[in-house]
């Protein structure tokens, strides 16, 4: 008797381990999955090798932080600065989106540190977007430290299937835990 209580003790923890690995496995593919930061473009916001919660729920929205696929074996980290159907433009250090000026609170600190303007003067049209708009199920993104980034300036509009999702959480290391607004 004390055979057979055994062997069902020991089936229920292995239907419950197996269950909780299935969970863990969906949460982290359908709902949330951690990044690291690997570099300094998005400077001052994230520093390199922080650890980041990534969301997978809802559409990237101005001004959010995203993770896409770069690449296979590439992440890239960068903030959404332009949606479908939007003009974008730089001059004079001024973000214009559809003529409108913007401002970027999360720049500040990284404009007191730098000579001379930060994000150099373009239209879309003069980067490797190459058009006058973003493309429909596409996004323009550029990192924070503008002067050091390799963004839609360089690797075009973002097909939208290429987004993991957006991030605002750093969890490591513990004592830079935080919160990103935009």
């Amino acid at each position: 008797m004390e055979t057979i209580k055994g062997k069902n003790e020991l089936w229920q923890w292995t239907k419950a381990l197996i269950i909780a690995i299935l969970i863990a496995f969906l949460i982290r593919t359908f709902l949330f999955t951690p990044v690291i930061v690997k570099g300094s473009s998005m400077e001052p916001t994230l520093h390199n090798k922080e650890r980041m919660i990534v969301t997978k729920l809802g559409e990237p929205e101005r001004f959010d932080i995203v993770v896409f696929q770069k690449s296979e074996t590439e992440d890239y980290i960068k903030r959404v600065i332009g949606l479908p159907g939007d003009r974008v433009e730089y001059r004079d250090d001024i973000l214009y989106i559809n003529g409108i000026p913007y401002e970027e609170p999360y720049l500040d600190t990284f404009k007191e540190e730098v000579d001379g303007p930060l994000t150099g003067s373009f239209t879309l049209e003069e980067t490797a977007v190459g058009s006058e708009v973003v493309p429909e199920g596409h996004l323009f993104v550029l990192g924070d430290n503008r002067q050091n980034s390799r963004d839609s300036r360089h690797i075009g509009a973002i097909p939208m299937d290429k987004v993991i999702g957006t991030t605002n959480i750093v969890y490591f290391p513990f004592k830079e835990i935080k919160i990103i607004g935009k």
